[in-house]
């Protein structure tokens, strides 16, 4: 079975006394759908290195790195053939930069990123792998206060 190895962010930033994070609504998913920034990790590109590549090009904002806080794991299909692929997702602190003016030619993968409560991450991400990533980076950024 091929492999595909990913990395993303849980971009996060302070606002109105809690934590926020970027989300984005991939190009064709209904509203509602929301996802964390992440994609393939480039040849001659470390995992780190994607995960602040892929938060800018789908937010619009850049980052600075923080720790790792997992990997998810997890089999699809394209084509008819099953693929298993391995994200890393690392904690990345907002820096420049305004959340959904992305880099042009993402408009073809996102079609909305915004800030939402980080808190409400568990109920407001689609997908069970990043919704624990959401927990972790809540957790780590409450434990450091």
């Amino acid at each position: 079975m091929p492999a595909e190895i990913s990395s993303g962010g849980v971009l996060v930033r302070r606002m109105q006394g809690r934590w926020w994070f970027a989300a984005i609504r991939p190009r064709g998913k209904p509203e509602g759908v929301w996802a964390l920034p992440k994609g393939l990790v480039d040849a001659g590109e470390s995992s780190t290195e994607t995960a602040l590549r892929e938060t800018f090009e789908e937010t619009g904002v850049n980052g600075r790195l923080g720790e790792k806080l997992g990997d998810v794991r997890y089999v699809y299909t394209r084509g008819g053939q099953r693929i298993f692929k391995v994200v890393s997702f690392y904690l990345v602190r907002a820096g420049s930069g305004r959340i959904g003016e992305v880099p042009a030619g993402m408009e073809l993968e996102v079609a909305e990123a915004r800030w939402l409560p980080l808190a409400d991450g568990q109920r407001l991400l689609a997908y069970g792998g990043e919704r624990d990533m959401a927990t972790r980076a809540l957790a780590l950024l409450e434990d450091a206060r």
